[in-house]
């Protein structure tokens, strides 16, 4: 792990501030926002561009992210992060990769630089996303 990146530095990196001479190359070789949280928490509201991969998951998700020049570890508040940067770098496949966690995680990032963006979910007539149901319990009586 080479440390953590502060929301301000993240969002100049997303916005190609700091992408230089290599900024032609396939976002796979570039950077890669990883967040770390359970994917309903990543639908409601994410970083512009991030990728969910849960923890739990990391172990054997890993392998996506070979090749990525740097990689930038989110969670909620900065601490998961750290330790899934830790273990992204010191993974073979990215051991040339530049490896940070988000300083605060999505609360610092809110606080700062940018808001989040929803993953739109296909909603069924009666408004229920898929795999829930219309009947939330008896209805209130006034």
């Amino acid at each position: 792990m080479d440390g953590e990146i502060d929301p301000d530095g993240l969002a100049a990196l997303l916005d190609g501030a700091e992408a230089g001479p290599d900024a032609e190359r396939p976002a796979d070789d570039a950077l890669r926002v990883v967040d770390i949280r359970n994917r309903r928490a990543y639908d409601r509201g994410h970083i512009p561009g991030s990728e969910c991969i849960p923890f739990p998951e990391l172990t054997t998700r890993i392998t996506e992210l070979e090749g990525a020049d740097r990689v930038v570890t989110v969670c909620p508040h900065g601490i998961s992060s750290r330790q899934a940067a830790q273990l992204i770098g010191s993974y073979a496949g990215t051991q040339d990769a530049r490896v940070e966690s988000l300083h605060g995680g999505i609360e610092a990032w809110e606080r700062g630089p940018g808001a989040l963006v929803r993953t739109p979910t296909e909603e069924a007539d009666d408004g229920t996303a898929p795999g829930e149901t219309a009947d939330e319990g008896p209805e209130a009586p006034f």
